[in-house]
């Protein structure tokens, strides 16, 4: 089976010292990415730290596709414990940094401890150095990439920033990324930011050489041919389609359709992108540089989940709106779609739905943890109560664009997934909608079949996840492309990819979480909801309270 090589480097920040741990085993069993992150993770973090302190460790990896120049491989892994949902939580993140990652011969970077002052980590694959930057607290994404070009010629490409949020441990703060791709869900940014961590710059010349299968050019010369409509509009796309299904989330979820939605649906986003925009080595060029010259706005997106979140939910209905909280979230490093749905929280609170300037300053209070920004950096999960609005997340994350009361699979997604609310853990609607082909997709009302195709869609994503292969080549990466690129039999990759959900739910279980957790605030109004519940977990081989029977390390 194709996976990453390279020793695990373990960093730690606060007494500057530097390990190396061979983690062939490792890589051989779990491929790379999120897959050897989450092994990782599993054995070194103890199941009852806290996501804010020195005993949390944040993992960096890549897989074994960054040695290939495949479309869909411009992405790398982070892991670490979520202060948002207190969970085990992966993220990926595009743009150019994945294969300067690799480049430093490192299979995994690991940061631990925390540092008394503030620090960048340089590490490159002759060595790892400490800068101390106290200057730069309180810097943005891009005064703190300004400074990091300026003073040691490293671009945006080679780093991961955190921003003021990071630094003021805002729950749901991001690692950026080519400024503004993001290691976004779950905070952490903010897990950067207990260590004192202000960004971490990779680069070097030790990137490994693997064999890939020359399956890899014809899905990039397919990529860059083929004509779709995410090159022009990207998931913002579907955006008009969700709300003719009445399935687009609106004024903090009370309503599943918008009025305005023409104004920020994917033509209006198309209108504003000047240029492509894509993620490394990849000729599917999805990105969408964004510019109003008139307002002085230039952004990347919004996506789909931004242009809910900022727009629909927040009862805004122009572009240029949705464009500047997106860009102040980037520049802030905090994740936009939680950011956007808190914010809509706050909005349906105090009957200011439409209001895009209370919006712009309360996106700069969460940043900085000033005035009602402090409260709302904590999340819905945590503040709803407070507001006195519903609780609108699983888990403490806050729910997608994609709507469950529409898509039935993916509300069962959203309630099962170790990330909470997340749709990218399974990707379930795009087989509701659908998005895929005919004889791949099934209705969306209803679980029958479900629970067991939802198995099989979250294993494929963690394969995906460890490759690192991106989630948008589903129309591309068949199952003989999968065992082709991979060496290995399909249903021997789905094992890995269960393997890993499974270690997730283990490390998960051991800090409480079960069946009372994987609850959706509708479910209600899902009939069959508990009856899936119970056949997801037996697919899964779980007891019927959510729980893993045993632990699944030496699977």
């Amino acid at each position: 089976m194709l996976h990453s090589t390279g020793p695990l480097v373990s960093v730690d920040v606060g007494d500057e010292t530097v390990s190396e741990t061979d983690i062939t085993d490792v890589q051989e069993r779990y491929i790379g990415g999120r897959g050897v992150a989450t092994r990782l993770a599993h054995e070194r973090i103890p199941f009852d730290a806290d996501p804010l302190g020195s005993e949390n460790r944040v993992v960096f990896t890549t897989g074994p596709m960054q040695a290939s120049q495949m479309s869909f491989t411009g992405r790398a892994n982070c892991t670490a414990l979520s202060p948002l949902t207190d969970g085990l939580l992966s993220s990926n993140a595009g743009g150019f940094v994945s294969r300067h990652l690799a480049a430093t011969g490192y299979g995994a970077i690991e940061l631990a401890g925390a540092s008394d002052e503030l620090t960048v980590v340089h590490v490159r694959d002759d060595g790892v150095e400490f800068e101390p930057v106290p200057d730069l607290a309180g810097a943005t994404v891009s005064e703190t990439t300004d400074y990091l070009d300026s003073e040691h010629d490293i671009s945006s490409d080679r780093t991961a920033v955190i921003g003021p949020a990071g630094e003021n441990e805002v729950r749901f703060a991001s690692i950026m990324t080519t400024e503004e791709r993001a290691f976004g869900r779950g905070g952490l940014g903010a897990v950067l930011g207990s260590k004192n961590v202000k960004a971490v710059t990779f680069g070097g010349d030790s990137a490994p050489d693997h064999s890939i299968s020359t399956t890899a050019n014809e899905i990039h010369r397919e990529a860059a041919t083929d004509d779709n409509i995410m090159k022009r509009q990207g998931t913002v796309a579907v955006m008009d389609l969700a709300n003719e299904m009445d399935g687009l989330p609106s004024y903090y979820f009370s309503e599943q359709s918008f009025d305005g939605v023409e104004g920020i649906n994917g033509a209006a986003v198309a209108e504003k992108k000047y240029k492509k925009g894509t993620c490394s080595a990849c000729a599917f060029a999805c990105k969408l540089p964004t510019r109003d010259e008139a307002r002085g706005v230039e952004t990347e997106g919004p996506e789909f989940e931004v242009a809910m979140a900022f727009g629909s939910n927040s009862g805004i209905d122009d572009i240029v709106d949705v464009m500047k909280s997106n860009q102040l979230c980037d520049d802030y490093g905090l994740d936009a779609i939680s950011t956007g749905n808190t914010i809509a929280a706050y909005l349906a609170a105090n009957d200011e739905f439409g209001n895009e300037e209370l919006i712009w300053d309360l996106v700069e209070q969460i940043a900085y943890r000033e005035d009602t920004g402090d409260l709302l950096a904590d999340g819905i999960g945590r503040v709803h109560d407070e507001l006195g609005v519903e609780n609108w997340s699983v888990k403490n994350l806050d729910f997608a664009a994609h709507e469950g009361r529409v898509l039935h699979g993916q509300a069962l997604s959203y309630a099962v997934a170790n990330r909470g609310a997340d749709h990218m853990y399974s990707v379930f609607y795009s087989v509701e909608y659908p998005l895929v082909d005919e004889d791949q997709a099934m209705r969306p009302v209803g679980f029958d079949g479900k629970a067991e195709r939802l198995v099989k869609r979250e294993n494929q994503m963690a394969v995906n996840d460890s490759g690192v292969v991106c989630k948008f080549s589903r129309d591309y990466m068949t199952p003989q492309r999968y065992e082709l690129l991979f060496d290995a039999d399909f249903d021997e990759l789905l094992d890995v990819g269960g393997r890993i959900v499974t270690l997730e739910r283990h490390f998960n279980n051991q800090r409480g979480f079960d069946r009372g957790d994987d609850r959706l605030p509708y479910e209600d109004e899902l009939p069959g909801f508990e009856a899936a519940l119970d056949d997801y977990y037996d697919a899964r081989g779980w007891d019927d309270d959510g729980t893993v029977p045993e632990t699944p390390v030496a699977q």
